[in-house]
């Protein structure tokens, strides 16, 4: 019998342990590609994973179930049947992984061939033929509330009315931009039949697409690759695994792809989602767009429009690219449904707004500086290049040049970076003590801390957070607030990613990062623990003073993935707290008694549950009815963007020692400009500003520095 073997090294925080792997094949035929990879990377997971769980029945029973969504998402191609005849392996994956022959995955493949060729004629059937909007019925958007077909009828009755709404939406935006243009020179209007006809022709176009791309580029190695990473994903949300597709390192992807607007993109079916904005780019400064849009249409300069429908992320981000300076309009469906179309001017990312900035605010009672940290970025190949600690720590001294009472630290929407800029930034701000706990696989402790006594700003300090501000910025936040240095507004909680992971290669020579020849796992190894002993994964860092985000409705944290790992405890690190600490609950009251008087952060909890359970309703597809739902949702939108945008202007402005640098780049300047005017109407940095007040009123905090 044959033997395959992997070597690799696991850096567990400051200790190498080299693990040598080998397994005996339960077949006797040497073992394929594809069973080559699956043993490794279920090795991998049992021997380096941080809490791995059982590879057994049960873990089986839950990868058969969710590969099995994962390739047919909107429940059109497979019939329950062919669950029905694949269930025979639901409790086989796991001696699969094991080494027995790789039979569920092959068997699938079958099955999903010949239902793809099955699915495209039944499309072919009805998109030809003109819809009516005038019968009542409706479509079920959400597909975790249907099953896969019980029949051939259920399943072309399920892509006829798929293929309905997708034609009424592009047939009602027609008939919207017929009305915009009734007054324009040289308009010549269209019969309902032609607009149909024209927004029937739309769908086909990108229906095409699709089952060109499902046919020809969604092989079977993307579809391996997918099964693969379900088995990962279901050790935690951060255990990946990248097959060296079109890439040789994950970082290649993230870099080449995205020129352009400034966002992450990934296939979701038949449609592009965007994963996550670049910090500083079009997108992420338009402020209209945000992860999980989705990128329904492109439209350039010269007016020519490209629907997305089934492309590809790839071929999708030929339209999405320009030349920098040019126009383009990208359509995006939001969670809740609804359609914003934002424009947009291409533009290399800008390093000016991904490092630390700061801004001078008049609260009316007191000069507060605000100083704004999109990452806790580093590059210690280079040791002349931008670190946010020594950024942040030239704003301080600038700011305290200026007078300030009080620092605001916003990194709302900050996903993370560097620990150990971290733990430099929070030396800041007190005096020596640890920062972060850490704990490996086998359990041991290790932390990482100040050691400088000295402390470049001891007055009045509040940290920002919303929903999306995750891993490094969790372990600042938890640190001031554990500290007692300062107060912690923003929503109920921080994203809850407190896991640490690592890139092994599969295949080559083991050694190094990114991608081997057969692809590449992202693993977890360690976890983050607060000074105060609890972790910041799941919980992450509970605020302060808590003013409900936009995004709290939407079930994006953590805690709301089922395969997150856990929250515990590990002991409490010895630290003492700041001596001029705040009066905590005075401050909270104070909050509680203005939000009385003013109920805007209730009513954009109420909105956000509206929109977002409005994910997961039956769209109607008569037209009337459409109409209705579509301007509902709209409205309530509207009503959110209204919420979260202050009646008055706030008082802020630019140190004047920048103002020369600004006013030298007219796009810099367009750039700062966008800024303050988001600043200026913020409705969650307008309470924040009211607890500084209140802070730097308190004795002992109103310190000059």
């Amino acid at each position: 019998m044959k033997k395959f073997s992997l070597f690799f090294k696991a850096f567990l925080g400051l200790t190498t342990a080299v693990i040598f792997i080998s397994a005996k094949p339960l077949n006797e035929d040497p073992p394929t590609k594809n069973e080559t990879i699956l043993r490794t990377v279920g090795m991998m997971l049992e021997q380096g994973h941080y809490s791995p769980k059982k590879i057994d029945d049960n873990f089986s029973k839950e990868i058969f179930a969710e590969y099995l969504k994962r390739l047919d998402p909107s429940k059109r191609i497979l019939l329950e049947k062919d669950i029905s005849k694949l269930r025979k392996h639901e409790t086989m994956i796991d001696d699969e992984i094991h080494g027995a022959s790789l039979e569920f995955f092959n068997s699938s493949e079958e099955i999903y061939k010949n239902r793809i060729t099955e699915a495209e004629e039944i499309y072919k059937q009805y998109i030809d033929k003109p819809f009516e909007f005038t019968k009542d019925e409706s479509f079920e958007l959400d597909p975790d509330k249907v099953g896969f077909a019980s029949n051939e009828s259920e399943r072309k009755d399920r892509w006829r009315k798929y293929l309905k709404l997708q034609t009424l939406e592009r047939y009602n935006d027609l008939q919207e931009q017929q009305e915009k243009n009734k007054e324009k020179k040289d308009f010549v209007a269209k019969s309902d039949q032609e607009l149909e006809k024209e927004a029937r022709a739309k769908v086909k176009k990108a229906m095409d697409r699709y089952f060109d791309r499902l046919r020809n580029q969604f092989d079977e190695n993307q579809r391996f690759a997918m099964f693969v990473g379900a088995i990962t994903n279901e050790m935690d949300p951060h255990t990946d695994f990248f097959p060296p597709v079109e890439k040789r390192s994950f970082d290649e992807k993230l870099s080449g792809r995205f020129f352009g607007i400034g966002a992450l993109l990934q296939q979701d079916d038949d449609k592009i989602k965007i994963k996550s904005v670049t910090t500083g780019g079009p997108a992420w400064k338009s402020g209209e767009i945000q992860a999980n849009d989705y990128i329904i249409k492109v439209t350039q300069a010269n007016g020519e429009t490209e629907e997305l429908t089934g492309l590809t992320t790839t071929d999708a981000v030929k339209f999405i690219r320009g030349a920098e300076g040019s126009e383009v309009k990208v359509t995006v469906q939001k969670p809740d449904g609804s359609l914003k179309t934002v424009s947009m001017i291409r533009a290399e990312l800008k390093l000016d707004e991904t490092f630390a900035r700061s801004v001078i605010i008049n609260s009316g009672k007191y000069k507060i500086g605000l100083i704004d940290l999109p990452a806790f970025y580093a590059d210690f190949q280079r040791p002349q290049a931008a670190r946010c600690s020594q950024d942040v720590a030239k704003e301080v001294t600038r700011l305290k040049a200026e007078g300030v009472d009080g620092i605001i630290l916003d990194i709302r929407d900050n996903g993370g970076g560097s620990l150990q800029e971290v733990v430099n930034m929070v030396g800041l701000f007190i005096k020596t003590g640890p920062v972060v706990q850490i704990r490996d696989r086998a359990g041991r402790p290790s932390q990482m801390g100040d050691n400088d006594p000295s402390v470049l700003y001891d007055g009045p300090l509040v940290v920002m957070v919303n929903e999306r501000s995750a891993s490094a910025s969790e372990i600042f936040a938890s640190a001031i607030q554990d500290y007692k240095r300062g107060i912690v507004v923003g929503s109920s909680s921080t994203f809850g990613k407190g896991t640490v992971q690592r890139a092994f290669p599969l295949g080559g020579n083991g050694t190094g990062s990114g991608a081997g020849d057969l692809g590449a796992v992202h693993l977890t190894l360690q976890k983050y623990y607060r000074v105060n002993g609890g972790a910041t994964q799941l919980k992450g860092v509970e605020s302060d003073i808590v003013l409900t985000g936009v995004y709290e409705a939407y079930k994006i944290r953590e805690k709301d993935d089922k395969n997150a790992l856990v929250w515990d405890e590990m002991p409490k690190a010895t630290y003492q707290t700041w001596t001029n600490a705040p009066d905590l609950t005075a401050l909270q009251q104070k909050s509680k008694e203005r939000l009385g008087t003013n109920d805007v952060f209730t009513q954009i909890k109420d909105n956000t549950n509206i929109l977002a359970d409005n994910r997961k309703t039956a769209r109607s597809l008569e037209l009337k009815n459409y109409k209705v739902q579509l301007k509902e949702i709209k409205d309530i939108s509207a009503k959110v963007r209204e919420l979260t945008q202050t009646k008055d202007d706030l008082s802020v402005a630019n140190l004047s020692s920048d103002l020369e640098g600004i006013n030298s780049d007219s796009l810099k300047k367009d750039r700062n400009d966008f800024w303050l005017k988001y600043l200026k109407k913020d409705v969650y940095l307008n309470e924040t500003i009211n607890v500084m007040n209140d802070a730097i009123q308190q004795k002992g905090m109103a310190l000059k520095n």
